[in-house]
């Protein structure tokens, strides 16, 4: 929780956001680590700069070594590709490149060697026509001072949603418990918070908005935009779902903690001769994230495994058509509450700038072909022509 940062800190936090390179950054949080006081109320926080410091450094002394060599060489940073990216975690021997073997088939080496994957592998997982970017990492270890934990719980920190592998022949419940432990020292929450903020920026926004779509406790939006002045957020809207406090609203503003939809896999079911081990993890585990027990090496669990990636994260499936033509074959992937403006704003500027009505085809509408206005919300599986004007701009 921070609380009474002096506007020094905050102008050099706002030095940070502003950075662009990695060095740029690194320099403008030893500012900001400089200037923020030091006591209870800020050990979070400067245990957050501490670790973004040292994974600049990383990703630093990383460039640096790929432009010394021919090619580039490996590298634990890997691109975003699909509709989510999704990052498997677990310790070592818990089956992770047999799993993603079994789901991508990807070529990766399957191996009785501890710690034999060092870099990250990735692979495509397709789902009802949901492309799942699946990462592979490098096992975990019970150090938490580890820089193979860093870098691994590094791309966790980045990626949409996560997968945590524990092997059911041996204790899977105490495996479970130590991965939690990892992420939130590094301040990643697989539980979903009772509220966050969205800070959204755009060239159209010209002054700082505050909506809130749920409840500020102890607080107004006046205090919300007084805090998010104080780290010279002036031009942008904050939405606010849920109750946040205003502690929990500053915190987010920092970023001092992410949360990561999850999914919980107990492996190696073929190894146990009863549930008795995957009950165990069920009951461990918060009833709002999924328990999968599977068996890397038999398979069938495709289908459990993707629905439940669709509903931890949220997503719909729509599909576009222009007027008089076609059906797109691959869909929209979208959140689910998404309006059909949003999916204009998604397609193309000048669409969204010159939107006029759409029609549907689907189960958000009473009939075939329903034409609605820009607020409607759309369902999986519809069907989307939307009719707009081209305005010239000046």
């Amino acid at each position: 929780m921070v609380t009474n940062l002096p506007p020094e800190a905050k102008a050099k936090f706002a030095k940070y956001q502003e950075a662009r390179t990695p060095e740029e950054k690194l320099q403008a949080l030893q500012e900001f680590l400089s200037a923020v006081p030091k006591h209870k109320g800020t050990e979070n926080l400067v245990r957050w700069i501490r670790r973004r410091m040292a994974e600049l450094r990383e990703e630093i002394e990383e460039s640096r070594r790929k432009s010394s060599m021919r090619g580039g060489g490996l590298s634990f940073f890997v691109s975003k590709e699909g509709d989510a990216q999704v990052v498997i975690l677990g310790f070592t021997k818990s089956g992770k490149s047999l799993f993603l073997k079994k789901l991508t088939n990807v070529k990766v080496e399957v191996s009785d060697t501890p710690y034999s994957t060092t870099y990250p592998v990735s692979g495509m997982f397709i789902h009802r026509d949901i492309y799942f970017q699946l990462i592979e990492t490098p096992s975990l270890t019970p150090d938490p001072e580890s820089k193979i934990n860093r870098r691994s719980i590094g791309l966790a920190r980045n990626a949409d949603a996560l997968i945590i592998l524990t092997d059911l022949s041996n204790d899977p419940v105490s495996q479970y418990g130590e991965i939690v432990r990892l992420l939130d020292n590094e301040g990643i929450k697989i539980i979903k918070p009772r509220g966050r903020i969205e800070i959204i920026k755009a060239p159209d926004i010209g002054s700082l908005r505050v909506v809130s779509y749920g409840r500020i406790i102890g607080g107004t939006l006046d205090d919300v935009r007084k805090i998010a002045e104080g780290y010279r957020i002036y031009r942008a809207e904050i939405r606010i779902y849920g109750e946040l406090t205003l502690d929990d609203i500053e915190d987010q503003i920092l970023g001092l903690y992410t949360y990561k939809p999850a999914i919980v896999v107990g492996n190696k079911k073929d190894l146990v001769k009863t549930d008795i081990s995957c009950t165990e993890l069920r009951n461990s585990v918060p009833e709002e994230i999924p328990v999968l027990c599977v068996s890397s090496l038999t398979g069938g669990f495709e289908e459990e495994l993707g629905s439940s990636l669709i509903k931890i994260l949220n997503l719909i499936r729509v599909y576009t058509k222009p007027p008089n033509g076609e059906v797109s074959k691959k869909p929209l992937v979208i959140k689910r509450g998404t309006t059909v403006l949003e999916i204009a704003k998604m397609l193309h500027e000048d669409i969204h700038r010159g939107f006029q009505f759409a029609r549907i085809w689907g189960s958000s509408v009473k009939y075939p072909g329903a034409r609605v206005g820009g607020q409607h919300i759309v369902e999986d599986g519809d069907i989307v022509e939307i009719h707009y004007r081209i305005i010239r701009r000046d």
